[in-house]
């Protein structure tokens, strides 16, 4: 149970990103925006993991990758 959760989680997290950036609450390279995409790259790989879903896990492997891009290149400003 507690992995759906975290599963859920992380993908609200994604799409609560997706809809700030959107409806042009929050910038693409704001760093609210990473850290929900990060958080959310997180939970879904964990439950995707424990569900043996490969193609989910290195998509969000990479979106996790993508973020982190996004908040170094923040912090190095």
């Amino acid at each position: 149970m507690i992995y759906e959760i975290i599963g859920w989680a992380g993908t609200f997290s994604i799409l609560l990103a997706y809809f700030l950036v959107s409806t042009k609450r929050v910038s693409a390279d704001n760093v609210k925006y990473q850290f929900l995409n990060l958080i959310g790259a997180i939970g879904v790989i964990i439950n995707s993991g424990i569900h043996k879903a490969a193609p989910s896990v290195g998509l969000n492997i990479v979106w996790l990758l993508i973020a982190l891009y996004g908040l170094v290149k923040f912090v190095k400003k």
